[in-house]
């Protein structure tokens, strides 16, 4: 009968190189989340509170539908990586997403003062270490 040989695998933890928190916010004041300004003025705060520095921001209101106003778009491009806001009105809905790769920021401190702001009933939010696998 042959010997069988058993190889040691060692999966090592990833060298995390970003802290990524999105989530799904469910049944969002739909005035809140169409207006375009005070959504700015929510995001830049939230970047203070979180240690994240803007670089720029590219915004965008969309059109009317089914009866609501539009929703909007912020993308923030920061020192440490970005932050996207994106929201429904129609479906009182908003997804949110900030990764940060800066090792003094705070991207939960951000995502839930954001999320304060918001006020949803309901809400998934996921936190990811991102990192590169060593010796793979």
């Amino acid at each position: 009968m042959a010997k069988m040989q058993i190889k040691e695998i060692s999966l090592e933890m990833p060298e995390v190189i970003g802290k990524h928190v999105y989530g799904n916010l469910d049944m969002v004041d739909p005035k809140l989340i169409s207006n375009l300004n005070a959504l700015i003025k929510i995001v830049v705060e939230s970047t203070k509170i979180g240690n994240l520095h803007i670089i720029e921001m590219i915004t965008k209101k969309f059109n009317p539908y089914n009866g609501f106003d539009g929703g909007v778009s912020i993308i923030a491009l920061i020192e440490e990586s970005h932050i996207a806001l994106h929201t429904w009105p129609e479906s009182m809905y908003a997804t949110l997403d900030i990764y940060s790769c800066g090792e003094e920021s705070n991207p939960d401190a951000a995502f839930n003062y954001i999320v304060s702001k918001l006020k949803p009933k309901k809400i998934v939010s996921n936190f990811v270490d991102r990192g590169k696998l060593n010796n793979v």
